[in-house]
């Protein structure tokens, strides 16, 4: 890498490269998928929703896979899609994610599950798969849309708060195994961002999360590009010597 200017860097740093992204059709996945493709990158987008079957059009070369990351054969369907149309796996961003927000009292066994089962089981089925490619062919990077919740407590998040803890413990797992391997795992400890994560049980979920500016130092909340580019750092080889790593992205705010 040394030597290569910022636009060639920012252009082809994922040349050759096959990644995979979870919750690939909206907010930090849909930037995300859109940062690797136009750095190089083959990419598999994984998401439920169903316009997820649009996104090879906005972006030429991406594979797309419509199905529930709760469900074991999708990952492993996922990442053989990946090897498959690609001959490897190099890249995973477990980004897929869901939260509800309700006092201790209030949450129910369902409510805890149903979070556990996207933000904690789920990243652990497509893990697993990835990190078998990827040992298979030498090496890789795992990087997962982590929360400053992994952290910090947050009143009437917890169930999310424990799925984005299991995540962290996860990545360091990951990480402390396939050390020897070449296989590289971080999370990323995200902020508030201003998206529509909140949109099963909020009509106004942009404004709503860009309502917490003030809780920042830096005086705002994050845009989902922002996160983005952190977890394609982590994904590249301009992080090639971090690993097990929970890097905070919070706008300052696990600082206070």
């Amino acid at each position: 890498m040394a030597g290569m200017g910022n636009g060639e860097r920012r252009d082809a740093e994922f040349a050759g490269k096959a990644a995979l992204v979870t919750g690939g059709a909206r907010g930090v996945g849909r930037e995300t998928v859109a940062l690797l493709s136009a750095r190089g990158a083959r990419v598999v987008a994984v998401d439920l929703r169903p316009e997820t079957e649009d996104l090879p059009e906005e972006f030429p070369g991406v594979l797309a896979v419509t199905g529930d990351v709760t469900r074991e054969e999708t990952a492993v369907g996922a990442v053989r899609r990946a090897v498959d149309a690609f001959g490897r796996l190099d890249i995973l961003v477990n980004n897929a994610g869901r939260t509800v927000n309700k006092p201790v009292t209030d949450t129910t066994a369902e409510d805890w599950d149903a979070v556990m089962a996207v933000n904690a089981r789920g990243s652990f089925f497509f893990a697993r798969e990835a990190f078998g490619a990827m040992r298979a062919g030498g090496g890789g990077a795992i990087v997962s849309t982590g929360s400053y919740a992994s952290t910090v407590g947050l009143p009437e998040g917890i169930a999310y708060s424990a799925s984005k803890g299991a995540l962290a413990q996860l990545t360091k797992v990951l990480a402390v195994e396939g050390g020897p391997l070449g296989i590289r795992a971080n999370l990323v400890a995200a902020g508030v961002i201003e998206s529509d994560f909140l949109d099963t049980f909020r009509s106004d979920s942009r404004a709503y999360l860009a309502s917490f500016a003030d809780a920042q130092p830096l005086g705002r909340v994050a845009q989902p590009a922002e996160i983005a580019e952190v977890l394609c750092f982590l994904a590249s080889p301009r992080s090639s010597f971090v690993t097990g790593a929970v890097v905070a992205a919070d706008g300052g705010f696990t600082a206070l």
